[in-house]
């Protein structure tokens, strides 16, 4: 009796044994696939109340709509967006934080800093690209060049007279001016200054002659002729200045320096969650509401996905950082 009874106790064990494998096993995915089950974090490494800030919340309250929970939007500014995106690659990879930035954390940065606080190239996930900002090539009324060209054979006959203003050292706006030199071998002296607002001041001033900046920035002052606008600094025309040549059909194609974004998550994300973001990610930038709230805040939306973002990353960190030490762009 005891043998028996010995047996079927070993039996019972044996099969509570399998089950609770088995639930664990079926578990662990199922939690995984029911993400998200409390609220998500989207950290803007930006201050609150600027374009990146606008941006992350039109997209935080579109992603909340899409995964049935809030997304809650936390601005964590500073080192020149270094400290966002650092906290995000250290958090905890279960898809409750993630980061959206532009190519200056991803690229620029690494390409001026290489002893960042986080990797970009391995120490994120991307969940997609979500579009850009055009940069675009300004000139004050008194430059009388109608195109690019015309600015070039000018600029080449007189060398010291033009310099080019950017809104900072190390920014995509100082990025594009250098690719701009390096295109026409001109030799513009680079003005770097603390911002957008006070680079379009002594733009429409005339302090300066030409300088690139946003589409976005330069929008209001075209409208009342305080600057003219001679190219976009991409490969493709701006749906907010359709009418306004590109770099590349200007016969400069190497001169594209949009500012893109991206919603990405600490690396290691399980594949269930990963999915469930993207698949988020995609349904709602492909409504043309929040498509057109976008596009009034300034943005050129676009999602694509970004199956290998470590190569992407590191192949664009080698020619950014290229271009700046043929150019000399160094950060404040």
């Amino acid at each position: 009796m005891q043998h028996m009874s010995f047996n079927a106790m070993r039996r019972t064990l044996i099969a509570s044994g399998v089950f609770f494998c088995g639930l664990a096993a079926v578990g662990g995915p199922a939690r995984a696939a029911d993400f998200p089950e409390r609220p998500v974090t989207l950290v803007a490494p930006f201050p609150a109340g600027g374009a990146a800030d606008v941006l992350a919340r039109i997209l935080g309250k579109a992603l909340g709509d899409q995964l049935g929970q809030p997304v809650v939007v936390e601005n964590k500014p500073g080192a020149g967006t270094a400290i966002g995106a650092a906290a995000v690659a250290n958090a905890k990879p279960d898809g409750y934080t993630l980061l959206v930035s532009s190519n200056s954390t991803f690229t620029l940065n690494p390409a001026l800093q290489p002893k960042l606080a986080y990797d970009p190239a391995k120490g994120f996930d991307a969940i997609g690209m979500v579009g850009s900002v055009a940069l675009a090539m300004l000139v004050n009324p008194s430059v009388t060049a109608a195109d690019v060209h015309q600015f070039v054979a000018a600029a080449k006959a007189n060398p010291d007279k033009y310099v080019y203003g950017s809104f900072g050292n190390g920014t995509s706006s100082n990025f594009a001016g250098a690719m701009f030199n390096a295109a026409t071998g001109l030799k513009m002296t680079h003005v770097p200054y603390k911002g957008s607002g006070p680079l379009m001041t002594d733009l429409m001033g005339g302090q300066i002659p030409v300088s690139f900046d946003t589409v976005v920035a330069a929008s209001p002052q075209l409208k009342t002729g305080k600057v003219r606008v001679l190219a976009v600094a991409m490969n493709k025309r701006s749906s907010l200045l359709p009418n306004v040549p590109t770099m590349a059909e200007a016969g400069y194609p190497a001169v594209d320096m949009n500012a893109w974004l991206a919603v990405v998550a600490p690396r290691g994300l399980p594949a269930p969650v990963k999915a469930r973001l993207e698949k988020a990610l995609a349904t709602l930038m492909a409504n043309p509401d929040i498509v057109d709230k976008l596009k009034a805040a300034g943005f050129e939306p676009g999602y694509a996905a970004i199956p290998d973002w470590s190569g992407m990353v590191t192949a664009e960190i080698a020619r950014m950082k290229a271009l700046a030490e043929r150019s000399q762009i160094k950060t404040d």
